[in-house]
Parts: structure tokens; C-alpha cells; sequence
């Protein structure tokens, strides 16, 4: 006579043990790299305007526990190279917010980066556990620190070495110099990420080498130093002023897929959008340049060699309005405090009888008029850093990392 149940048991013993060995899956490894704002300089402090806001009160959810406090991420796990000099190392554990801008690599600051929501949708989309590996150094380009190997020597152009004598610099010792910095931030990333993947286990203790990894995707933030780099780009804000960002950066996606050996890797560029919508700024005197440039970050995933596995995501949308607001009649003030001092045709101190007493009054009373105690108040929460970084604004930060995993997932879909 057979017995049902034991049978049974172990007919299902074996069909979850079949099921297991089916379903096991290699570590999802994402690569976060690029300059200050991948690094993240949004404080933790500034989680409190997410909850404030709509858009962002469900995101603010999945980043705080009941007690309101920053989640530490069960199944993510982080490893983190940055800082600079000296003082260059590595920070790793389970993702939770600190893995932003730090002064000391192994120790967590009060920042987040893109890091920390990227881990947190990477994973809920996949359900699985998830490795990053994120390198970032403030203050880099592309067209020096980051350059790839495949795009050659930095190419001086006659206008930047006309300028370089007229400086009275050494040319050689100039191109010296440039030769020595080209690359190595692009080879510190590389060398970091064999490092990680050498020894998974080091970072992440639950991993499993008989089911190995997977270079699941890498997501790029950078730009400014590019952007600014007049020498570099001397036909910036016209037509084709930045083509060479795109070309470094197409070079940039090649080359970091074959050293890596990870021809299919999803690759997502975080396309710079310090300032916010171009209609929306307040002076036009930036849009041609930062227009062109974001349309140069943006190109090579239209390139048909790119086509479906590398995505731009525009970062623009994700900037404050408000704290622009605030920021332009800030500026309002700063200039009318400079008009009494210097005593301008058009405004009260044009006859010089004001004393600093009176002038202190003066913009005073200026500023509380344009600038409201709710706006001041709402700044308090929402910023703690210069625009250059977003404002240091865990609203705009978190926002970009989850379009950044989101991104990848949904390539990885198709």
C-alpha cells in the first residue's frame, strides 16, 4: 500500500528543490558613475519637502520606515569609490542614505546621490537582489578625466593653444601634463568594478558563485565640467558646438562594454539639467549653450549602433520650480544691494545719503517684500546645496535615480 502523504511530500520536496534550482538567477549588478552629482549632495534634512509634495510623497514612502526614518535596504547592497588625493577609497554594505557626497569614503555622510532610490525601484522592479558598484569624483569631464580609451590623445585646438602662450604656459609640459590626466578617472572606475567583481562576497555576503552575476546596467551622470569648458568646446552654444561630447561619449559606451565584457549591457545617460526647462529660465542668456549641450549628452542614444540599449534621461523635469523661484529673487536682492552701495542713477541711494544702517533697512524691507516667510520657510526644508547640484534637494534627487532604474528596467524588457 502507498503511502499518499509521504509520497506526496516528497514529490513536493523535490518539485520546490527543481523549482529553486530553476528560478536561481545571477546578482543584477548596476555600475552609478560620474562627477559631483552622481556623487549626491542632497542632505537627508531635505526628505522632509517630499512628503510636503504630491508628486513626490509616494516616493518619499518607499524611502523612510514608519519612524520616518531612512530604510536600510534589505536586499541591496552597495559598494562605493570615490574622494580624491590622499584620501581615494571605498565605502560599502546594505544601500541606505549616507552613500551620497563624503568626505571620508568609508564613513556615511548625511547625503544621497541617485544611488539610493535607484537601488530601492531597481530591486522592487526586479524583485532580487541587487549589487551597485558606484564610482564618482566631483569636478570631472569626459573630454580629460574620464576620456576613453578608444577616443585617443585630448585633441588641443589652435584657439585653446594660442591662448595656453599668450598665458606664457609651457606647451610641453602643458601637454605633459594632459597626457597624465587623460583617462585615469575612466581607469579607476574600471579597475574598481574588476575589483568588486573579483570578490562579490566581499560587498555583498550572500552571494552565490554558482550562479554567477550580471552587468545588468550602467547609468552616467555628468556634465558640468564639459559644459563650462570653453577651451575645450570653443563653438559652444552654436550648432554643433559640442559634437565632440557626443563622440567621447558614444566612445565612452563601447569602450566601457568591452572592458568590462559586457557587449549588452543597458547603459542610461543622466542628461544635465541644472536650471530646469529652458522656457522657464528666467534670463535667456544660458539657453543656447546649456540647450546645446544637453542635446549633445542626449545624441548617442539615437545612434542606430545604440538603438534600444541606451536611453537618455532628460533631468530637467525633475528640477524645483520654487526653489528657482526663490533663487531668482535672491538674486533680485544681491543686485539691489550692490545698486545702493555703488549708488546707481535709478535707485534710492542715488545721492549717497544713505548710511550702511539705513541701507541694511533698505534691503530689508526689499527682501521681505519679495521673498515671503512661506518661501523662506519652504526653503529651509528643501535645499542644502548650490543649484549646481539641484539645490541639494532630496525632491529632485530621488526623482532622477528612480528614472534611472526605471529606465534600465524598462530596456530591459524589450
Amino acid at each position: 500500500m502507498i503511502n499518499v502523504t509521504t509520497s506526496f511530500l516528497s514529490f513536493l520536496i523535490l518539485g520546490l528543490w527543481t523549482c529553486s534550482a530553476v528560478q536561481a538567477k545571477p546578482l543584477k549588478v548596476f555600475i552609478l558613475c560620474g562627477q559631483s552629482n552622481m556623487e549626491g549632495h542632497a542632505k537627508i534634512s531635505t526628505f522632509e519637502a517630499m512628503k510636503q509634495d504630491p508628486v513626490t510623497r509616494l516616493i518619499y514612502r518607499e524611502m523612510v520606515d514608519g519612524s520616518g526614518n531612512p530604510i536600510t535596504c534589505r536586499d541591496v547592497w552597495i559598494s562605493y569609490f570615490t574622494a580624491g588625493g590622499d584620501n581615494m577609497g571605498e565605502g560599502f554594505g546594505k544601500l541606505t542614505a549616507g552613500f551620497g557626497s563624503r568626505r571620508n569614503p568609508a564613513e556615511a555622510s548625511d547625503k544621497i546621490g541617485p544611488e539610493f532610490t535607484f537601488g530601492i525601484y531597481a530591486q522592487k522592479a526586479l524583485r532580487e537582489p541587487v549589487l551597485i558598484i558606484k564610482t564618482a569624483w566631483g569636478g570631472k569631464s569626459i573630454h580629460t578625466d574620464f576620456r576613453p580609451p578608444s577616443a585617443g590623445p585630448y585633441p588641443f585646438s589652435e584657439k585653446e593653444l594660442e591662448n595656453l602662450k599668450k598665458r606664457g604656459r609651457n606647451l610641453k609640459e602643458v601637454k605633459a601634463d594632459k597626457a597624465e590626466q587623460t583617462g585615469r578617472f575612466y581607469r579607476l572606475m574600471i579597475e574598481h568594478v574588476r575589483k568588486v567583481l573579483k570578490d562579490v562576497e566581499r560587498v555583498y555576503p550572500n552571494y552565490d558563485s554558482k550562479d554567477g552575476y550580471e552587468l545588468a546596467g550602467f547609468a552616467w551622470f555628468q556634465g558640468w565640467n564639459d559644459m563650462v569648458a570653453s577651451g575645450t568646446y570653443p563653438n559652444r552654444g552654436q550648432p554643433g558646438g559640442y559634437d565632440a561630447y557626443s563622440e567621447c561619449m558614444a566612445h565612452f559606451i563601447r569602450d566601457v562594454r568591452k572592458d568590462l565584457k559586457a557587449p549588452d549591457m543597458k547603459f542610461v545617460i543622466g542628461v544635465m539639467g541644472v536650471g530646469g526647462p529652458l522656457d522657464k529660465y528666467a534670463s535667456q542668456r544660458y539657453v543656447p549653450i546649456h540647450g546645446s549641450f544637453r542635446e549633445a549628452m542626449a545624441t548617442p542614444a539615437s545612434m542606430p549602433e545604440f538603438k534600444g540599449n541606451v536611453a537618455a534621461v532628460r533631468t530637467a523635469p525633475f528640477w524645483d520650480a520654487r526653489l528657482q523661484q526663490i533663487e531668482d529673487k535672491q538674486g533680485k536682492v544681491k543686485q539691489m544691494a550692490g545698486f545702493l552701495k555703488s549708488k546707481h542713477k535709478d535707485h534710492p541711494n542715488k545721492d549717497g545719503s544713505m548710511d550702511a544702517k539705513a541701507q541694511k533697512a533698505y534691503l530689508y524691507k526689499y527682501r521681505t517684500e519679495l521673498i515671503s516667510a512661506e518661501d523662506d520657510a519652504y526653503a529651509k526644508i528643501a535645499r542644502s546645496n548650490a543649484a549646481y547640484h539641484y539645490f541639494g534637494s532630496a525632491k529632485t534627487m530621488a526623482r532622477i535615480g528612480k528614472a534611472f532604474a526605471e529606465a534600465i528596467i524598462e530596456m530591459r524588457k524589450k
